[in-house]
Formats: C-alpha cells, structure tokens, sequence
C-alpha cells in the first residue's frame, strides 16, 4: 500500500477510536452510574460529570483539529 493512503487510512482509524473511547467515557458515567440523570437533587456527581463533558469535548475536537490540519502529500 503507498504510504500516503496507510496514513490517510490510520488517521482515519485513530479518529474513529479517539470519537468512541471519548463516547463510551461518557456513555459509561453518564448512563450506567446514572450520572446524566438529575433524581431528586442534583449532586457532585451530577456537576463533575458535565464539568468533564464540557471540559472534554473541546480538548478533543481540538486535538482532531490538529490531527486533520497537518496535510498528507499525495504524489500524482
């Protein structure tokens, strides 16, 4: 395989696992530890969850940013 097309494929591969990982995170503590769920009161868990929901989002599309922004030289 040319070795442009491997890296166009690995940082397509590396971001589709970056995406779920961050995903199954929050999927994790949100839904299964019922951390997204607001019962009777809201709690610490309750904050520190959607602290790091909007904490992380950023820091990740950032660093997919950087990722895709560095360009791939395809030889014609």
């Amino acid at each position: 395989m040319e070795p442009e097309v491997a890296a166009f494929l690995k940082r397509i591969l590396t971001t589709i696992g970056i995406v779920l990982f961050w995903l199954g995170i929050n999927s994790t503590a949100g839904i299964m530890f019922g951390y997204a769920f607001f019962e009777h009161s809201i709690k610490l868990g309750n904050v520190l969850f959607y602290i790091w929901l909007v904490v992380s989002f950023p820091i990740v599309f950032l660093w997919l940013k950087k990722m895709w922004s560095e360009r791939i030289e395809f030889d014609r």
